[in-house]
Order: C-alpha cells, then sequence, then structure tokens
C-alpha cells in the first residue's frame, strides 16, 4: 500500500508543509513517484515521519534529530543529554515565573532587575536606564548597595535630577554645596561607595569606563558640571 503526501500527514498528524520541509533537510527520504507523478510513501516513511514526530514532541529541533537517529545504537546517552537540556530548561523557566511574579507584584516594567522592582516606580526614565547599564557591569553585591541608596535617596538626589540643562553657575554650585557633605559621609559610612566598580564581573577599568559613558550621555550639561565639580572637590 502507498499512501499521497496528504494521506501521510493524516496519518502521522502533521502537514504536508512540514513533510516537505523534512524533505529538504533530508530527515525524511523523498519516495518514488508514480507514473502520474504523485510521490508513493510506504510504511517506512510513516515509520520515520512517526519518528520525527516523537523526537519533535520532546522539543528536540530538527537540527539534531539526524544526531538523535545516529545515536539509536546508544541511545542512553542520548537520552541522558536531552534530559540535562531539558533540566536546564526547566530550571530557568522556573527562574523566569518567579521574576515575572517579583515585577507584577511591583508593577515594575518587564526589563527591570528583579532586585530592583520595588524601587522601579519611583525611579526616573534616566534612572532607569542608568540601572539598565550598571546591572550589566557591576557586581551582585554592588548592585545591591545600589539599590540601597535608590530606596534611601536624599533630597539632593531629587534636585540633581530636577536640574535643569540651561541651570546657571551660581545654581550648579549651590547644589554642588549641598551635595558634597552627603557624598563625604556616604564614603565614610560605607567605602564601597569610592569605588562600586572594584569587583565588577566584566573588571573594573571596563566598567568605569561604562558607568562613565552612561553618564555623560544620560546625564544634560548642568549635571555634568555638578558631577565635575564634586570629583574635584572629593579629590581635593
Amino acid at each position: 500500500m502507498a499512501w499521497s503526501t496528504q494521506q501521510l500527514a493524516d496519518l502521522a498528524g502533521t502537514t504536508v508543509k512540514a513533510i516537505r520541509y523534512y524533505h529538504e533537510i533530508e530527515l525524511l527520504d523523498v519516495p518514488e513517484r508514480r507514473l502520474n507523478g504523485y510521490k508513493q510513501y510506504e510504511v517506512r516513511h510513516l515509520v520515520r515521519l512517526l519518528q520525527i514526530r516523537r523526537l519533535s514532541d520532546l522539543g528536540i529541533p530538527p537540527s539534531e534529530m539526524a544526531a538523535m537517529a545516529r545515536a539509536d545504537a546508544e541511545p542512553d546517552e542520548a537520552i541522558r543529554v536531552l534530559d540535562a537540556e531539558l533540566e536546564a530548561t526547566i530550571a530557568r523557566l522556573t527562574r523566569v515565573r518567579a521574576e515575572l511574579g517579583i515585577l507584577l507584584q511591583h508593577r515594575a516594567p518587564a526589563y527591570t532587575p528583579p532586585a530592583f522592582a520595588p524601587v522601579s516606580r519611583d525611579l526616573t526614565p534616566r534612572q532607569r536606564a542608568l540601572l539598565m547599564v550598571y546591572s550589566t557591569v557591576l557586581s551582585e553585591s554592588s548592585l545591591e548597595k545600589f539599590r540601597e541608596q535608590l530606596a534611601d535617596p536624599h533630597e539632593t538626589d531629587e534636585e540633581f535630577e530636577a536640574l535643569p540643562a540651561d541651570a546657571d553657575d551660581a545654581a550648579i554650585d549651590a547644589l554642588v554645596e549641598r551635595m558634597l557633605p552627603v557624598l563625604v559621609e556616604a564614603r565614610t559610612k560605607d567605602p564601597w561607595s569610592q569605588n562600586p566598580a572594584a569587583d565588577s564581573p566584566v573588571g573594573a577599568e571596563q566598567a568605569e569606563r561604562t558607568m562613565a559613558e552612561a553618564m555623560a550621555q544620560l546625564y544634560n550639561p548642568a549635571q555634568r558640571e555638578v558631577l565635575k565639580r564634586l570629583n574635584a572637590r572629593l579629590a581635593g
């Protein structure tokens, strides 16, 4: 008995398009054609197609199915590899669901690092952008310190965020004078704030360059001048 492409697809619970794709990637042999030009599939084609469907149900991509077929002589190893991959996928999905739960609880944007979800709604768009950059270069411990700072902002932090780009020299100096003692006290209490990138997983130098570039592009000219003057005073 022979089947047409559509009949084979119906038997295997798949589509004609899928069968043609399996032919293209050489997962399924192309059968001989009848005199009328139509393909005639045999039992071996049906068996192979059912094998492909089963592997697909197990989550194996077509690109790996040929290797799985070659591993039939030693199926245990192939199954162990697949099981390990599925275990890793389940662990990742479990972690993602937990993170999504935290984001939903605090109504935070999806791109927010979960640790910052509790404070994300109080941040400005610029602070959120900086947070995304910092989260790629700072260590977990440094990010936790940063989160603590965001959770307990000083009034001068809000003044700095609100400083307009056209602020005059007097306004800049006045803000520097108010921010300086706050920063000095913070550095005295926690030396971490002097060099938050010291333990960066990408290296302190690269982390510092990345953070500096982010601040240079995200802060306005007046804010950059405040930071410049603060750094000069702290260095002195």
